[in-house]
C-alpha cells in the first residue's frame, strides 16, 4: 500500500494537523468546498502582515513587496503546477482569472463556435456566452450522461468536436463544483487539440487535492483558487498562460502598467490584498509539510470512500459521482431518490444530525447534495453521515 494511502487512514496522524485549525463550535462542516480554513499559524501570520503593512504603508510596498516579494510568490505558485514563474499572474480568485482569460481571448471570429457543458461554473458559462455574443460566435451547450464514465465523458466531447467543426474555444472544469466529478482533462485536451480547439481550464477545486502538472495535461490557459485546498486567506488566486500562447490573450482592457510581453498585463491592475499575499510562503510551506496535494487528496478520498461505499448499498440514496479513481476526489454528491426537492433533506441533515451540507443544481442529472470533507473531518464524522443517510433514505 503506498505511503499516502496508508497514512490517509491514520486518524492520529491527521488529528495532529486538524489540531492546527480553530473550529467554531456548532454543526459538523461537510461543505468544505466553499473555501478552506487557514491554520492558526497562517492566521497569526496574516494578522502580523496586516499590522506591518499598516505601519510601513507604501514605503515597504514600493521598495520591497512590488520589487521582490511578488516575484518569489509567483515562483512558488508556478512550482505548484509545474510551470515557469513568468507564466502565472496573481488574481483575487479563479472566477476573476477565468473571466480575464475569456474576455481577452482574441482568436474568436464571427461564425466560430464555443463549447460549454452543464457542469461548468455559472460565471464561466456566462463569460463564454458574453464572449460569443460580442464576437458574433455561436454557443454550443452539451450535457453529460449520468452516470458518467471515463469513456462516456471523452466520447461526449469527441462527438461534439465532430458535430461542430467551427468550434474554436471550450471551457473545461477539472473538478466540477456540482457533483465532484473529476474530468479526464489530459484525454479531453488532447482530443480538442486534434480539432484545433483551445481549452480554458477551471482548476478552482483541483489545486491542492489533485496532483497534476499543467504541461503534462496539455493545458495552455487555466485559472486557480488558493483559498480552497491550499489553505490561503480568501481573495487569492492566479492564472496560467503558456508562454507560446501569451499573444492570444489581449492585455486586460488595454492594461499598460506592464509590458505586452508580461502575463500580468492580462489581469486587472489594482492594489491587491498585500497582507494575504505575504502569507503565501508560509501557506505553501505548510501545504508541503502535509505531503502536498498527493497526501491531502489521499486523505480526502479515504474520507469520501468511507461514506460512499456504505451509501451505494442504501435504498433511496443515489451517489452521483462514479467510483472510478480517475473520476472522483474528496467532493462527492448524493441524491435522496424518494424526494424531488433536495433542500428539505439538506435541512434534515442539519437539524437532525448536526451535519452542514449544501444543495447544488444545474447539472442535467438533477439537483444533488454536495458532501465535502476537509482536513478537520474525521472518520467518525463519516460514520455519522452514513447513519443519517441510512435513517433518512
Amino acid at each position: 500500500m503506498p505511503d499516502n494511502t496508508r497514512r490517509a487512514r491514520d486518524e492520529m496522524f491527521w488529528q495532529t494537523f486538524a489540531d492546527r485549525y480553530a473550529v467554531e463550535p456548532g454543526p459538523i462542516n461537510l461543505e468544505n468546498g466553499y473555501f478552506g480554513r487557514m491554520s492558526r499559524t497562517v492566521v497569526e501570520e496574516y494578522q502580523r502582515n496586516i499590522e506591518m503593512i499598516n505601519r510601513s504603508n507604501s514605503v515597504y510596498v514600493r521598495q520591497r513587496f512590488e520589487q521582490v516579494e511578488t516575484q518569489k510568490i509567483r515562483a512558488q505558485l508556478a512550482a505548484l503546477v509545474g510551470v515557469p514563474a513568468d507564466t502565472v499572474a496573481l488574481t483575487r480568485n479563479a472566477s476573476e482569472g477565468l473571466q480575464s482569460l475569456i474576455r481577452n481571448y482574441n482568436r474568436l471570429q464571427p461564425g466560430d463556435q464555443v463549447l460549454i457543458c452543464d457542469l461548468e461554473y455559472d460565471s464561466v458559462k456566462n463569460a463564454l456566452r458574453w464572449l460569443a455574443r460580442n464576437r458574433g460566435a455561436e454557443v454550443i451547450e452539451i450535457d453529460h450522461q449520468h452516470p458518467a464514465s471515463f469513456d462516456s465523458l471523452l466520447a461526449t466531447y469527441r462527438d461534439a468536436f465532430e458535430r461542430y467543426p467551427k468550434l474554436k474555444l471550450m471551457a473545461l472544469t477539472h473538478v466540477t463544483h456540482r457533483t465532484g466529478l473529476v474530468m479526464p482533462v489530459q484525454a479531453i485536451a488532447a482530443a480538442a487539440k486534434e480539432h484545433g480547439i483551445d481549452v480554458i481550464l477551471d482548476g478552482a477545486h483541483a489545486l491542492g487535492q489533485i496532483d497534476f502538472n499543467l504541461d503534462e495535461l496539455g493545458i495552455s490557459f487555466a485559472g486557480f483558487n488558493l483559498h480552497k485546498w491550499i489553505g490561503a486567506p480568501l481573495t487569492l488566486g492566479f492564472i496560467y498562460i503558456a508562454p507560446e500562447r501569451l499573444a492570444d490573450i489581449d492585455p486586460d482592457m488595454g492594461e499598460s502598467h506592464y509590458p505586452v510581453t508580461d502575463i500580468r498585463a492580462r489581469t486587472p491592475y489594482g492594489t491587491p490584498n498585500i497582507p494575504a499575499l505575504l502569507t503565501l510562503p508560509l501557506v505553501i510551506e505548510e501545504h508541503h509539510a502535509m505531503g502536498g496535494s498527493a497526501a491531502k487528496g489521499a486523505r480526502l478520498n479515504y474520507l469520501r470512500n468511507l461514506w460512499v461505499r456504505a451509501a451505494r448499498e442504501l435504498p433511496g440514496i443515489e451517489v452521483m459521482t462514479p467510483d472510478d479513481p480517475r473520476l472522483y476526489c474528496g467532493i462527492t454528491s448524493l441524491r435522496f431518490t424518494r424526494h424531488s426537492d433536495q433542500q428539505p433533506m439538506v435541512e434534515r441533515l442539519l437539524s437532525d444530525y448536526n451535519l452542514f451540507t449544501v444543495m447544488r443544481s444545474g447539472a442535467a442529472s438533477g439537483p444533488c447534495i454536495r458532501i465535502t470533507p476537509g482536513l478537520t473531518t474525521t472518520a467518525s464524522h463519516m460514520k455519522l453521515l452514513t447513519r443519517a443517510l441510512t435513517e433518512l433514505g
